[in-house]
């Protein structure tokens, strides 16, 4: 008996991988996250499906035991990638006290799927080479020392910043003496799913457009020079023919 971390992708059911589809095809009991995960991603489970978005740490630990007891392999549904704010930490260490196997299936990161609608590469050629992926402090947990906003935003980096639309002020306030005012700013909502929004803006003026879009939850928050639109950036060397690497060893004349 196995259980089954399976990445989901951000929204869009065939954003979900090959891996991940068999898997959810092939396991007894489903567990998914109904408040991130649309039911049509799980709509192939064979056995059991449980919407696990109002049950405790405990009761969902309760349904693995239970099956584990049964000998059935179970698929575990999170939205995204499971290693970014996946919240399958402490159900692993759970596992592992309770000698039950796990693996972990990768999905695509909300991330990556709105860059790729965006049409956006994140690391441009001598703008930007660095993405940081994060959050703020909020009601349910503290920021380790070190991980504030105000000391990751001196790298100039674009950062990505997760579960903190509702903190909008603060992410101003620490930014704008690091980033300027004018420094561009993308909010990616819902990202995959029928209703998904972009707001694009400045860190001078984002707050206003979130607070009048009504968007106060499941975003993410886009901030860097690399999200400009950007036409003077040189080619970068991978392609360049004057460019010699392993795969494309210099000719002699």
């Amino acid at each position: 008996m196995t259980v089954h971390f399976i990445g989901a992708g951000p929204g869009d059911p065939e954003l979900i991988t090959v891996r991940g589809l068999r898997l959810i095809k092939s396991c007894s009991l489903c567990l998914y996250a109904g408040s991130l995960v649309p039911p049509a991603v799980v709509a192939e489970a064979p056995g059991r499906v449980v919407d696990t978005a109002s049950m405790t740490l405990d009761q969902i630990m309760e349904e693995i035991a239970s099956a584990h007891g049964r000998g059935e392999d179970v698929a575990r549904v999170h939205s995204g990638d499971p290693s970014l704010y996946g919240a399958i930490a402490e159900q692993v260490r759970r596992l592992q006290a309770a000698g039950i196997a796990y693996e972990i299936t990768p999905g695509v990161p909300a991330y990556a799927a709105a860059a790729a609608k965006l049409g956006r590469e994140l690391t441009v050629p001598e703008i930007n080479q660095t993405v940081i992926l994060t959050r703020t402090a909020m009601k349910s947990s503290a920021m380790p020392p070190g991980e504030d906003l105000e000391i990751l935003g001196r790298s100039g980096a674009t950062l990505v910043i997760h579960l903190s639309v509702r903190n909008l002020r603060d992410i101003e306030r620490k930014l704008i003496p690091l980033y300027g005012a004018d420094c561009p700013v993308i909010i990616a909502y819902r990202v995959g799913w029928p209703d998904e929004a972009f707001l694009h803006g400045t860190l001078s003026n984002i707050r206003e457009q979130a607070r009048q879009a009504k968007i106060t939850r499941t975003a993410l928050i886009f901030v860097g020079q690399a999200l400009a639109e950007q036409g003077g950036f040189r080619d970068s060397a991978l392609y360049d023919g004057a460019h010699a690497h392993i795969l494309r060893p210099k000719r002699s004349a």
